[in-house]
């Protein structure tokens, strides 16, 4: 069954915070090593052989429905014959042949949960995995999708706890610094996106709710929300600095994402 997960990406953000990209393309397609931060999360779930994908379109998101259109002539050598519109295709060929893609337009500015109520139809009423169009982590989706199995309820969460951007400082009653560290990890588990969900989660959803409010909150007070802890790497891209610091991990080789 895990193989044949779809799995629901929202992309449809304004993304605002990363307006230096933004402004002219939607986050999803702000570039990481020359692809987009989209083709990247798909990578790595395709690596782990989920390879049907609905994306949920809103801000900008023609830009989105052209990369996936003309994939096959972005990414192979092609020879143009100019006069008759013919266009032969040099295999170089990748082995993202077999990705289904679904392209959704689910509204300009409509929130998390109404993006994915507005795709049910999609889903043919079957276990999705769900997650955010701008970040990327290294999962184990194998391990996910088992213990999301081995619970029974209708909703998992991936939970992590991210890296401060400040450094904390344990301070003793003297005012000296007992311990310094940079860049601690946070307390307190976060949502990290890689949700899975079972098909009554529909009921918990209508066209215009923020998926992370009541939705999630009222699957956790009924107890049919759990959490599933990641360890490993966990980054979003919601700054112009995050941006810089993946190109900069995959410029290294060292992005902990690539399963490829």
């Amino acid at each position: 069954m895990e193989h044949n997960l779809k799995s629901v990406i929202l992309a449809g953000g304004m993304g605002t915070r990363l307006r230096e990209e933004t402004e002219y393309r939607p986050k999803p397609m702000v570039e990481i090593a020359g692809r987009p931060i989209l083709w990247h999360i798909m990578k790595n779930l395709s690596q782990q052989s989920l390879n049907e994908f609905v994306i949920c379109l809103g801000y900008k998101g023609d830009q989105i429905k052209d990369f996936f259109v003309n994939y096959e002539t972005r990414v192979n050598d092609i020879t143009v014959s100019l006069g008759n519109n013919g266009v032969s295709r040099h295999l170089t060929a990748s082995s993202e042949e077999d990705w289904k893609v679904t392209l959704a337009n689910t509204g300009l500015s409509t929130m998390t949960g109404g993006r994915i109520y507005r795709i049910r139809d999609y889903l043919n009423k079957e276990t999705f995995l769900c997650t955010y169009g701008d970040g990327l982590a290294d999962i184990d989706i194998k391990s996910l999708i088992k213990f999301h199995k081995s619970h029974g309820k209708i909703a998992t969460v991936t939970t992590v706890r991210p890296t401060s951007r400040f450094g904390a400082l344990e301070i003793d009653a003297k005012s000296q610094v007992k311990n310094f560290a940079e860049k601690p990890k946070a307390e307190q588990w976060i949502n990290g996106g890689f949700f899975i969900f079972e098909p009554k989660i529909f009921e918990y959803l209508d066209a215009e709710c923020v998926l992370e409010q009541k939705p999630l909150e009222t699957l956790a007070l009924e107890g049919q929300l759990m959490a599933y802890q990641h360890h490993g790497f966990w980054q979003p891209m919601d700054t112009f600095r995050e941006t810089q610091e993946l190109n900069q991990l995959w410029d290294k080789s060292a992005a902990p994402w690539k399963n490829w």
